[in-house]
């Protein structure tokens, strides 16, 4: 099997999907990996530590997509790279088709296999190639939002934290899955009052206990978002539904309510958004303001810290990548459901019902 590993192209994309350990480890399987140069360096790693871990190297990324078998990236092909895709070729990559109808069609159009890393699932019903990303996201969100009330920014100048004798901001979270909990966490550290919301009590109660009442957690509902999102600096949006388009859970009428200079960070912007005033940003321009609101929605958020981003993401992968090389990618979607579940496109179709629904089709 030989794996191509060409450069991100999305602005600002720093991750590389693959390390020279984890490159060592496939090579040693007996797969070739061939990599674009430089692929690697904005992540730390240098094109000579790939060469000692049996990795080639080309300078044309067009020669890496029509060599490989498989594809291995960390976002979805843009529209520079559909020309590249090979038919019938296998792609293993974030892909977020609910929120990308365009590629969907390119996928099904060349037959791409397309195994989506979002989608792919644990034992235990978890995703745990969407997880380290999740848990990056969540803590850069609180991180990011706290520099955009800066004042500079149109920011309302509140510190989250706050000093001795003022009060510290708000943060409300919405969703207490990965990216939620781990914002929370960073809420907390920074000294920030936080409110959590989610349907789940399940979750809610977990946080309740880990915070032991230094959080306050409401069930979601529209009544109690409203309350907690006009009363707050900095609303994280952290809302998921696997592969599917994300629900609107915070309108335009309510972000009109909140106060001048706060932020808004929406985590689920692959997935479209959970704010309804929200529109992807990107690395280049990450802000603009509406409504009197800092909104801030780059959907390759973990991207800012590449390096840390990048070993999250490959030691997640690696698993699932050694057990293609191993036993040939058709035995290991046979044997490994948590795997099979990855497979967005096939054949020309969209076999994932979630994703099938938000693009309302399942062939091209």
């Amino acid at each position: 099997m030989i794996i191509g590993v060409p450069k991100e192209v999305k602005i600002g994309e720093k991750r590389v999907s693959m390390t020279p350990s984890l490159c060592r480890r496939i090579t040693a399987l007996g797969a070739k990996v061939i990599m674009e140069k430089n692929a690697g360096v904005t992540a730390g790693f240098v094109d000579a530590e790939y060469k000692a871990a049996g990795a080639t190297f080309t300078n044309s990324a067009a020669k890496v997509w029509k060599t490989a078998d498989m594809i291995v990236k960390v976002k979805e092909p843009l529209e520079s790279e559909y020309g590249r895709m090979q038919h019938g070729q296998t792609i293993f990559t974030y892909l977020h088709l609910a929120a990308g109808p365009v590629l969907a069609k390119q996928l099904c159009k060349k037959e791409i296999l397309g195994i989506a890393y979002e989608t792919v699932e644990g034992n235990d019903g978890s995703f745990p190639l969407l997880k380290p990303m999740s848990q990056v996201a969540g803590r850069l969100s609180v991180q990011l939002g706290a520099y955009f009330l800066q004042s500079q920014f149109g920011g309302s100048g509140v510190l989250l934290g706050g000093i001795p004798g003022t009060m510290p901001g708000k943060v409300v979270v919405i969703g207490a899955g990965n990216s939620g909990a781990h914002a929370v966490q960073m809420a907390v550290g920074m000294g920030a009052r936080v409110t959590v919301l989610d349907l789940d009590t399940r979750k809610l109660e977990i946080l309740d206990t880990e915070y032991r009442g230094r959080i306050v957690t409401l069930v979601s509902n529209p009544a109690n978002i409203e309350a907690a999102v006009t009363d707050c600096d900095l609303l994280i949006g952290a809302v998921l539904i696997p592969a599917a388009k994300a629900p609107i859970v915070v309108s335009a009428k309510t972000v009109k309510k909140m106060r001048p200079g706060s932020v808004i960070v929406d985590i689920a912007i692959d997935q479209g958004g959970c704010i309804e005033t929200i529109q992807p940003t990107s690395h280049e321009k990450p802000v603009y303001q509406l409504h009197g609101v800092n909104h801030y929605a780059v959907p390759n958020m973990p991207a800012l810290v590449g390096r840390t981003s990048t070993l999250g993401l490959t030691q997640a992968t690696e698993p699932y990548l050694a057990m293609m090389v191993q036993k040939g990618i058709e035995r290991a979607l046979a044997e490994h459901k948590g795997l099979a579940k990855g497979v967005n496109t096939r054949g020309g179709r969209i076999v994932y019902e979630e994703v099938a629904k938000a693009v309302g089709f399942d062939r091209a």
